[in-house]
């Protein structure tokens, strides 16, 4: 596990150190303007999306298997995180200069920040309780490589393991390419 932090090690850690860094992109979308918030924006889309993915696929799965009671734990996750895609798919087809962005901004946050909330006192406890050390750890790899091959945007709709392996890879090829054309041609927004 050269190049990996010790708490990244640890899936709880480092699903937890994700939320921080989600809530830190928040607060840079939110207090810069121009060129400099699309990149930020595009940075949180990336984030939640990928993020969101990895624990439909990694954690819900387990939890739903292995924590008792999991199953409704994990519907009640899955209805906040696709209300959160719904609202994220709308802004990412804004404009971060429209005057209705940021109020949107401020509801993705709130529902995100719910939703991250209720994992953390609902979920990642039980997570950390029903899995031994080495569990946690080879979950943590798994998310990290879910991560690397989820889509990059939202997809409404797409909140399980089945759906996301069924439509992802697909979904991931087309918002990589529509990713490295914004890039090619300088926008980032």
């Amino acid at each position: 596990m050269a190049g990996i932090a010790a708490s990244d090690a640890d899936v709880v850690a480092l699903l937890m150190r994700q939320h921080g860094d989600i809530r830190n992109l928040f607060d840079e979308v939110e207090r810069t303007s121009g060129d400099e918030r699309r990149a930020a924006f595009r940075r949180l889309v990336r984030l939640l999306a990928v993020h969101e993915t990895a624990e439909e696929e990694i954690v819900h799965p387990f939890t739903r298997s292995s924590v008792p009671g999991g199953a409704a734990v994990v519907e009640a996750r899955l209805t906040e995180e696709r209300e959160a895609k719904e609202l994220l798919s709308r802004l990412d087809g804004m404009d971060t200069d429209d005057p209705k962005f940021l109020p949107e901004l401020r509801a993705l946050r709130a529902e995100v920040s719910a939703h991250a909330r209720a994992e953390e006192r609902y979920e990642f406890i039980h997570v950390r309780r029903h899995a031994d050390k080495a569990r946690l750890a080879s979950m943590a790899t798994a998310v990290r490589t879910a991560e690397k091959l989820a889509p990059t945007h939202p997809h409404p709709g797409t909140e399980s393991a089945a759906k996301n392996l069924a439509v992802g890879p697909l979904a991931a090829l087309m918002d990589r390419t529509r990713d490295a054309v914004r890039s090619a041609l300088g926008k980032e927004g």
